[in-house]
Formats: C-alpha cells, sequence, structure tokens
C-alpha cells in the first residue's frame, strides 16, 4: 500500500517528517519536481519526489495536503487518474478575515469533508483526516508521551477508514473514528472536535473516546 502526500506546505511538511519518522515509505509530490526533491532529500531514504501526476498512478493512498478550493480543482483535473483511489481531506474550508483570524468560505452548517465526497470520481473512497490540529501541535505533539494525542478521522468505508488509522498512529497519533463522512463538521475547524474549535486542546484516547 503506497501512500502518497501531494502539497508540501505547513501541513504537508509536517506530515512527511511525521510519517517517515514513524518509519513509512512515501511519495511526495509539490507544484513542481524540484521542490517535491527538495524536500525528499531532507526526509532520506524513506521519502521519493514524483511529479504530481506520477504520484497519482504509484499510489493508493493519496493525501492531499493542499487548500479547499486547491481540492476541488484537483478532483476535477485528475478525476480519471483518482478512480479507485483513498483520497485523504485534511482541508478546513477558512481564509483570514482580516482581523488576525480566519472566517469560513462556505455556509456555517456545510463540512468540506461532505462537498469533496460529492466530487469524487468513481470508486475513489474519502477519509477526513489530518486536519484537526494546527501545523504546531502536528508536529510538536507527535509521540507525545506518556499518551498520545488523538487525532480523529471520519470515514464512510471501514477498509480505508482502517488503513488511514495505521497512517495516524505511524505518524505519532492515536486515531479515533467520529463517523462517517457526515461528521466532517465536528472535526473542521470551529467545529466541537477541532483544536481551534469548541475543544480548543489535545486530547488523549479516554477523553476523546468521552467525546464522540
Amino acid at each position: 500500500m503506497k501512500t502518497a502526500i501531494i502539497g508540501l506546505g505547513n501541513i504537508g511538511a509536517r506530515l512527511a517528517r511525521n510519517l517517515t519518522a514513524g518509519g513509512e515509505r512515501i511519495i511526495v509530490a509539490a507544484k513542481t519536481l524540484e521542490a517535491a526533491e527538495k524536500v525528499a532529500h531532507q526526509l532520506g531514504s524513506r521519502a521519493e519526489a514524483m511529479t504530481v501526476e506520477e504520484a497519482i498512478e504509484k499510489a493508493d493512498v493519496i493525501i492531499l495536503a493542499i487548500y479547499f478550493d486547491a481540492i476541488k480543482q484537483f478532483l476535477t483535473a485528475h478525476r480519471d487518474a483518482l478512480a479507485g483511489k483513498i483520497i485523504v481531506d485534511p482541508s478546513n474550508p477558512i481564509a483570514p478575515d482580516g482581523k488576525g483570524g480566519f472566517r469560513k468560505t462556505i455556509p456555517d452548517k456545510q463540512s468540506s469533508g461532505q462537498l469533496i465526497s460529492g466530487l469524487l470520481p468513481d470508486r475513489a473512497r474519502l477519509v477526513k483526516a489530518f486536519g484537526t490540529l494546527g501545523a504546531g501541535s502536528l508536529e510538536a505533539a507527535a509521540n507525545r508521551s506518556p499518551e498520545r494525542a488523538v487525532l480523529f478521522y471520519a470515514a464512510d468505508d471501514p477498509e480505508a477508514g482502517n488503513i488511514v488509522a495505521r497512517l495516524i498512529s505511524a505518524s505519532g497519533f492515536a486515531p479515533i473514528r467520529v463517523g462517517g463522512i457526515d461528521q466532517s463538521l465536528r472535526i473542521e475547524v470551529g467545529g466541537d472536535l477541532h483544536e481551534f474549535g469548541k475543544l480548543g486542546k489535545l486530547v488523549s484516547v479516554e477523553e476523546a473516546e468521552s467525546l464522540v
């Protein structure tokens, strides 16, 4: 089972470091092959740089560590090639509000997970994951001891969910499923299970299980 991270910004680069540190072999891709090769060199032998098109072809699991609007365009541009893949969506539909904070870019009761689910090609399976913590916590809290911090995820397909749960574990966190993709709103910015929402903190497995 091969995993690709497409997008190597704040979230993608940290996730790539966490996964390779956890023993995973990954593919990395960015806007340019040169940018991906630079990151792969920093990560070491467990990371291989490819073009976006090559990464889609080779990978079984594709983590789209890019902005919400870019994901929508990506799914349209690569629709045929993504058929049958497991797509991981860490996105949060937000933008700066001009006051030092953020605002949602879609209606309050909509989630990016549900919207993206409706854009998937045939046989592709979506898992909402890796977006419940900010980039700083994703880096600093990996492999926290004595108890690992939780990363919540949502999935309709049990097999896809289990595969991504294993990646969450490899990245240094404890996976907790909140339900299907219809529960995505809870784990996006502003949701009751997001670091930048009503939860407002990192939680242990015991705490998380009482909240789900």
